[in-house]
């Protein structure tokens, strides 16, 4: 029987892409499968997948100097054959598991070097020699790994030239995010973001073009106190409706009763070859998708004619694109059922399942 751990010292234990769906899938096939988490809610099994938990980080620095060193010491005691790495500071225990027999897959979520230009945390004049530094060790280390699996196409054409058994998983919807989406939903007066809730995600542009408008935004997500008190200076707060992080199911009823949903990152370069699973929810969800204007995002979301795009730093073109919507409700509509029938035909996870299966089984000789 083969044993499968993934491990993650960032993300949450019910993380989409990490347990509902790669871990779900997997679990289909192989009946040993457990995920390493630092989150400090305990042990548990869910699903039949067993959730260890080594504890949770005060903050960054010890989540980098001692949570890999916990999860290596977990990984030891749980002797899996395969360990799935979640995170690239990860990398630092790979050739260390990889000595005792194991195969070890890395899951790139992101480009991290082109994330690093972005870091707020990192001063400027240090993020391009970072960045160097941190692509040279990837390289190094994902040059020996059993394969790599990307979350973009764009990262994939990254990391194939170093690992040849290197595959593009994409975050595509869940199936029951589409099902339950068929039954219609009334609309309301208003538009929605859903997810992380940072400056370089344009929220404050969203804000100040949701004031411009007379709708209402649903906004959900981690919000930290700083950031708050600075959104709420903003004239657009007043129409703003912060639910907080939300549940899934919350999240689908969000949506389905959105005129819109909007995902208007910033340009900076780790989001310009992005593919946010947030195109794709809305899609999912059935209503159009008011998105960055970048050219890989023009071609899912304009060319696909499911929404429309925008300068991310412009929120009287943000406010533009709300009005157009609202003022014609037949061209919104029919958005929202194109990215629905391309969802359901050509963006959803299972599709990526296959994939993944395929990925697996190649690795285990089956």
């Amino acid at each position: 029987m083969i044993s499968i751990c993934h491990i993650t010292t960032v993300h949450k234990r019910f993380d989409v892409r990490i347990f509902h769906k790669e871990c779900t899938s997997l679990r289909k096939t192989w009946s040993s499968i457990s995920i390493i988490v630092a989150d400090g809610l305990g042990d548990e099994t869910r699903n039949g997948i067993t959730i260890y938990d080594i504890g949770k980080p005060k903050g960054r620095k010890e989540r980098f100097l001692n949570m890999t060193r916990l999860a290596l010491k977990k990984a030891r005691e749980i002797k899996a054959d395969i360990y799935h790495l979640h995170d690239p500071e990860l990398l630092r225990i790979a050739n260390k598991l990889r000595a005792s027999g194991v195969k070890i897959i890395f899951d790139a979520h992101e480009d991290l070097p082109r994330q690093i230009a972005s870091k707020p945390y990192i001063p400027r004049l240090l993020r391009k020699p970072i960045a160097l530094i941190v692509e040279w060790y990837e390289n190094k280390i994902t040059n020996k790994i059993e394969g790599i699996i990307t979350a973009t196409p764009f990262i994939k054409a990254r990391f194939i030239k170093i690992n040849k058994n290197t595959i593009d998983i994409n975050n595509f919807p869940l199936e029951n995010e589409i099902i339950l989406n068929n039954k219609s939903a009334k609309k309301e007066n208003k538009v929605c973001y859903i997810g992380g809730i940072t400056k370089i995600r344009g929220i404050a542009q969203i804000i100040e073009a949701i004031g411009k408008t007379n709708l209402k935004l649903d906004l959900a997500g981690d919000l930290d106190s700083k950031f708050k008190s600075e959104l709420k200076t903003l004239k657009g707060w007043q129409q703003t409706n912060y639910l907080g992080f939300i549940d899934r199911d919350t999240s689908l009823k969000v949506k389905s009763s959105s005129i819109a949903g909007i995902v208007s990152f910033l340009p900076v370069p780790n989001h310009i070859n992005a593919q946010p699973n947030k195109i794709f929810e809305y899609m999912a969800s059935g209503i159009p998708v008011i998105g960055s204007n970048f050219p890989l995002w023009k071609l899912i979301i304009e060319d696909n004619q499911c929404g429309i795009c925008v300068n991310p730093e412009n929120p009287e073109e943000i406010a533009a694109a709300i009005n157009t919507l609202v003022d014609n409700p037949r061209l919104a509509k029919e958005m929202g059922e194109n990215g629905k029938r391309l969802v359901n035909e050509k963006y959803n996870w299972h599709v990526e399942e296959e994939k993944l299966f395929q990925f697996y089984k190649k690795l285990i000789g089956e």
